[in-house]
C-alpha cells in the first residue's frame, strides 16, 4: 500500500516528530511504501492565492506532488498539535492547497456549490495522531473536541476516507519518559492495526 504520512510540527525534538518517526519505520518495516512529508522541514508555502483557487490551475511543482500522492494514497496519516482546538497554521495552509477540487472532492453536474461535494479520496483509512495539553476529558466535556470533528467530519469523511482512526496523547507538558515509550508503542500498534503488512495476507 501507498501511505501518506502528513507530519506539521516545528520542533524536531517534540513528540509529534517520534510519533511520526515511529509510524513511517513502522509502515517500512510492514512493508508499504510511505510518502513521508515534514511540512515545516519542507517549507511547504500555506498560502492559497486567488489563481489556485479554481479547479485545473497550474500548481507549483510542490504542491502537485502533494496533491498527487493525496490522490494516490491508499491509507493517510496525518501527526499535528492541537493549538487552540485548531492545526498548525501551516497545516490549515496544506488543507487548503492539497484538498483541491477534483482532487480530494467534486461537486455533482449541476451542483454550483451549494450542495454536498462527492469525495475522490482513494484512501479508506486514515490516522490522525494529535498531542494536546488539556486533559482528555475536558476536552471532550468543555470544548466538544474539535480536532475530531474537524478530521472526521469536515475534512477526511467529506472527502471518501470511510474509516477515521484518531488517537489523542494528553497531558504533554507534564508526561514521563515512561509515558512517551508507551504512547509510541500504541502508535506502532494503531498504525499496524489500520495498516497491516500486505506480506501476512500471503
Amino acid at each position: 500500500m501507498n501511505i501518506l504520512v502528513v507530519l506539521a510540527h516545528p520542533d524536531a525534538t517534540s513528540l509529534n516528530h517520534a510519533i511520526a518517526a515511529e509510524c513511517r519505520a513502522v509502515l517500512l518495516e510492514a512493508g508499504h511504501t510511505v510518502w513521508y512529508h515534514d511540512l515545516y522541514l519542507e517549507g511547504f508555502d500555506p498560502r492559497l492565492d486567488r489563481a489556485e483557487i479554481l479547479r485545473g490551475a497550474t500548481l507549483d511543482p510542490q504542491t502537485s506532488i502533494h496533491c498527487r500522492q493525496l490522490a494516490d494514497a491508499d491509507g493517510i496519516v496525518i501527526v499535528h498539535p492541537n493549538w487552540w482546538g485548531q492545526p498548525p497554521a501551516l497545516l490549515k495552509g496544506w488543507i487548503d492547497r492539497a484538498f483541491r477540487p477534483g482532487v480530494a472532492y467534486r461537486f455533482d453536474e449541476g451542483d454550483s456549490g451549494e450542495g454536498v461535494p462527492v469525495g475522490l479520496l482513494k484512501a479508506r483509512t486514515a490516522l490522525v495522531f494529535n498531542t494536546g495539553n488539556t486533559p482528555f476529558e475536558r476536552e471532550v466535556e468543555v470544548f466538544l473536541d474539535p480536532l475530531d470533528t474537524l478530521w472526521r467530519t469536515c475534512i477526511l469523511g467529506l472527502c471518501g476516507v470511510q474509516d477515521v482512526r484518531r488517537r489523542l496523547f494528553t497531558v504533554v507538558v507534564t508526561s514521563t519518559v515512561d509515558e512517551r515509550k508507551k504512547w509510541l508503542q500504541e502508535v506502532r500498534l494503531v498504525t499496524l492495526e489500520a495498516f497491516p503488512s500486505p506480506r501476512r495476507r500471503q
